[in-house]
């Protein structure tokens, strides 16, 4: 559940870019960074592993409105992509809100997608929370690469690896060309908020 700062009466929401090693998380994160920066209200730090990443920064979002009188903030992260450094994915992923499924396009990224989510799925049982239920928007991400040659998947093949259940909102994207990476954002905050919303008033936290 989103944390509730009293003394700032401020809602602290937390978003995390998920997907594959290189498949965009980071891309992201730095387009958002750069495209919104008077709504950025911190530096986006920089955790380095061997060859991957892992982001955050503090993010005031649109008129979003307020939830019970408080303003609303937004933390976003990704996590390093790699699969030795699960132990750092599952850390990011405690307390979070809402996710971004970032998935690669390309035809050879195929399985890292499907085991990525799996992934994904299992390190959200450990924090009590569900796949099926947490607000969730995938990104299917890379798409100008067809353009240059390399071969990318159909969308309806990644829809059917990767969302046949989940019924998830989609969009196509290229992070490099920042296209539908506000769109992709500003879906899962509209999501992920509404349904703060929703569990405060069924009585959660105050």
């Amino acid at each position: 559940m989103a944390l509730i700062n009293p003394k700032k009466r401020e809602v602290q929401v937390k978003i995390v870019y998920y997907g594959p090693g290189r498949g965009g998380k980071t891309t992201n994160l730095e387009y958002i960074n750069e495209k919104f920066r008077s709504r950025i209200k911190s530096e986006m730090v920089t955790v380095k592993t061997y060859n991957d990443r892992t982001l955050f920064f503090d993010f005031l979002p649109f008129d979003i409105g307020m939830i019970k009188g408080y303003t609303i903030k937004v933390q976003f992260y990704t996590v390093p992509g790699q699969v030795k450094y699960n132990a750092t994915r599952k850390l990011v992923l405690r307390g979070v809100d809402g996710i971004v499924f970032v998935a690669d396009s390309m035809t050879l990224r195929q399985e890292m997608n499907i085991r990525s989510l799996e992934n994904l799925a299992e390190n959200l049982v450990s924090f009590n929370k569900n796949i099926e239920t947490i607000p969730l928007v995938m990104q299917y991400n890379k798409r100008d690469l067809e353009t240059e040659g390399i071969p990318v998947l159909p969308v309806e093949v990644m829809q059917k690896d990767l969302n046949t259940s989940l019924k998830a909102p989609y969009y196509t994207a290229s992070a490099v060309n920042g296209e539908n990476v506000a769109v992709t954002m500003k879906r899962i905050i509209s999501m992920t908020v509404m349904s703060i919303r929703e569990k405060l008033e069924l009585g959660g936290n105050e």
